[in-house]
């Protein structure tokens, strides 16, 4: 037998033990630089612009979980590009457990399926933390638009082919995907209008610059009340407990119609396991807390929790379910 295979065979238990070691001591710098963990402020990357639905929801996270774990949270909004450039960030920010993202379902479980080349893979390169909310959209349209139901639009709508505009969040977003969706089972050609966040593309709508829109309802609430918008229907599958008297769109001849926006944090692949479960713990007491859960339900948040394979499980269960009707909707984002 040649010398050097009797070397390798010899040498094999040498390196299995350096690997063993390597593994020992990064697993015992992990557990150390969790011990320590955070003895610096954390900044909470916001996928979406100030004053969003988003935005609040991270904010009050936020303000909880620095007396929580004595540091202070820097929130810093990232609305650009639907939300994929503040995933793209984190995603590529260092894993120390001093970066999270409050990020939603466009940048997470429908960009894959709409751009030609994500930057990032957000099931490889991000670990979920905790799903902390879902809200359904609800479609309101321009006061001065002669429709009141959800059929009265599609009728309008049919009779103005190409002439209505309707606006989004963002590309890529649950707004501009719920709309999608609508276009494809009622038929009706519409012109999409994209903004960087609910903000904006409110104001747009507000305006009747824009005729209608997706949307959660905290954008949307003070415009209603005020008369300025419209709301028609719901995009749960019942009613929303939170707003019973608002039909939904199933009721108005789309059976089985359901789209939700959801939220949660992430941090980048490889941040110290102790670190995102001690994330996990304390973001899943603040969602039980009292006074949090009576602030976001009055937001129209849906206050969820959960562990870490539960979010990773969604993002999953999420991107395989909307996959194909991307594709029949065609929508694409360049």
């Amino acid at each position: 037998m040649p010398r050097t295979g009797v070397t390798g065979i010899r040498a094999a238990p040498w390196r299995i033990l350096a690997r063993f070691g390597v593994a020992t001591v990064a697993l015992v710098l992990s557990a150390a630089h969790a011990q320590s963990w955070p003895d610096k402020p954390i900044k909470f990357v916001v996928a979406a612009p100030a004053g969003s639905s988003i935005d609040v929801l991270a904010r009050v996270i936020g303000d909880k979980l620095k007396d929580r774990v004595g540091q202070s949270i820097v929130v810093e909004n990232r609305p650009a590009a639907g939300g994929t450039a503040a995933t793209d960030f984190v995603a590529k920010s260092t894993p120390d457990g001093y970066t999270m993202l409050m990020s939603f379902n466009g940048p997470l479980a429908f960009g894959p399926h709409l751009y030609a080349k994500l930057p990032y893979d957000p099931q490889k390169d991000l670990a979920p933390v905790i799903i902390t909310s879902s809200q359904p959209n609800v479609l309101a349209v321009t006061a001065n638009l002669p429709v009141h139901s959800v059929k009265e639009l599609v009728a309008y709508a049919k009779a103005n082919p190409g002439k209505l505009n309707f606006a989004s969040v963002g590309n890529g977003s649950s707004s501009h995907l719920t709309m999608e969706l609508l276009k494809s089972t009622a038929g009706i050609d519409i012109v999409h209008v994209p903004f960087n966040g609910s903000p904006p593309a409110v104001t747009a709508t507000m305006q009747g610059e824009t005729q209608m829109i997706f949307a959660v309802m905290q954008p949307l609430q003070a415009q209603i009340q005020a008369g300025r918008l419209r709301a028609l229907a719901v995009t749960t599958k019942t009613r929303f407990p939170l707003l019973p008297d608002l039909p939904t769109i199933a009721e108005n001849g789309f059976p089985g119609f359901e789209a939700l926006a959801w939220n949660g944090v992430l941090v980048p692949t490889g941040t110290p396991r102790p670190v995102v479960q001690r994330l996990n713990s304390e973001i899943n007491a603040i969602l039980k807390d009292a006074g949090v859960k009576s602030a976001l339900n009055a937001q129209g948040f849906e206050l969820i929790g959960g562990t870490t394979e539960d979010f990773a499980n969604l993002i999953k269960s999420e991107s395989d379910k909307w996959a194909p009707v991307i594709a029949k909707t065609g929508a694409k984002i360049d």
